[in-house]
């Protein structure tokens, strides 16, 4: 598997606005926000895609949208409202192959989150 960003970012080799980490998630600033707030966090191992989650990581996985609550709960927007979302490959907009969530909030999320024409 290739090295990602965000693997240099879980080792400390590149900076990052980090805003939380444990032993299994880290949390940091998203640098091309989308929304007033625009977290990703990511497990500190290396999962590329979705579709490599399995029943060996998916308590990984679960625990990342247990840190984006805590997270939510604690910076005061979680009665608000967030959005967590998880993209999937090139068609899904992926661009970093290290799963990753993207935690937005601090204004109303519309849906569709952006207009496509569609072909």
């Amino acid at each position: 598997m290739q090295t990602t960003i965000f693997d240099k970012i879980i080792a400390k080799e590149i900076p990052a606005d980090i805003v939380y980490e444990d032993d299994k998630a880290l949390a940091f600033k998203d640098i091309s926000p989308q929304a007033p707030t625009h977290l990703l966090i990511i497990p500190k191992v290396s999962i590329a895609t979705i579709n490599d989650i399995n029943s060996d990581n998916a308590e990984l996985v679960g625990h990342l949208f247990v840190v984006a609550a805590k997270i939510a709960k604690e910076a005061g927007f979680a009665d608000d409202g967030y959005r967590v979302v998880m993209n999937c490959n090139e068609d899904g907009g992926q661009t970093v192959y290290h799963i990753h969530l993207h935690l937005l909030a601090g204004k109303p999320l519309g849906w569709p989150p952006y207009q496509e024409r569609l072909k």
